[in-house]
């Protein structure tokens, strides 16, 4: 790795996922990349988050909160982190050997893209009939969709769209990409697998549709956001990407 490479904050959210943990830090530890900066936001857990957490201390920096949902815990992981890129990683995912390396240069060689994301490939928890062992296997071909982890971010980014929505438990996330997208924010797309996006039936989302994860209302406070500014939905943007093409598509409706 070069000299002089961008100080990356890693901001890891986890709520009673102490099983996972230790796997996501290594899982960011294994990027070989420096400097870097690890931030565990501990959103109130009652198992042994904060012991797994310190383990890796002081090479992990260890935050704790009131259970406030993962909204609320990124955004002490953003006001806490010291890097001028942010990346964001799921405590029960995982990432390409390479993310971190590829996509920080893609930011250096292109300055003015603000968000650069990579492929997501879903894996789902599946059993061997003949041993009883568990396993996360590949299902669907990667795809563009904007999960925050998929991506890196500008911190520069969060000053000009605002912070995450605390009054979402679902669904903040492409929230945010709605107001990034209304802002205006360059974002890229690099066509190699970032994110392992791990489904699993301890998964915050699993088994709730579309409208249970809160996209009725984000596309509703995105058609109020218009009105109150007097702004054209379909013509502000002319010159870019659709919110379609800007947000992508996942695998299936039930995928994200």
């Amino acid at each position: 790795m070069a000299l002089n490479q961008p100080l990356v904050s890693v901001i890891i959210p986890v709520y009673n996922g102490a099983d996972f943990l230790a796997g996501a830090i290594a899982e960011v530890q294994a990027q070989n990349y420096e400097p870097l900066e690890i931030i565990v936001v501990d959103d109130g857990s009652t198992d042994n988050t904060r012991a797994i957490a310190q383990l890796f201390q002081p090479s992990v920096r260890y935050l704790y909160q009131e259970n406030q949902g993962p909204a609320a815990a990124r955004n002490y992981g953003i006001r806490s982190a010291q890097g001028t890129i942010l990346g964001f990683l799921d405590v029960d995912d995982a990432w390409s050997t390479d993310k971190l390396r590829t996509q920080v240069q893609y930011l250096i060689d292109h300055p003015t893209v603000e968000i650069v994301q990579g492929l997501i490939q879903q894996m789902e928890l599946v059993e061997d009939r003949e041993t009883g062992k568990t396993t996360f296997v590949a299902v669907h071909s990667p795809y563009n969709y904007i999960n925050l982890g998929s991506a890196l971010y500008r911190k520069s980014v969060f000053e000009t769209v605002g912070l995450f929505d605390e009054s979402m438990r679902y669904g903040e996330d492409v929230d945010w990409f709605f107001r990034a997208w209304e802002n205006g924010i360059s974002k890229a797309l690099i066509h190699q697998v970032g994110l392992f996006y791990r489904k699993h039936r301890h998964n915050m989302t699993e088994g709730k549709r579309l409208v249970e994860v809160g996209f009725v209302k984000i596309f509703k406070k995105h058609l109020d956001r218009y009105r109150q500014s007097g702004r054209d939905v379909n013509q502000t943007h002319a010159r870019g990407p659709s919110i379609s093409q800007y947000i992508g598509m996942p695998p299936n409706s039930y995928s994200v």
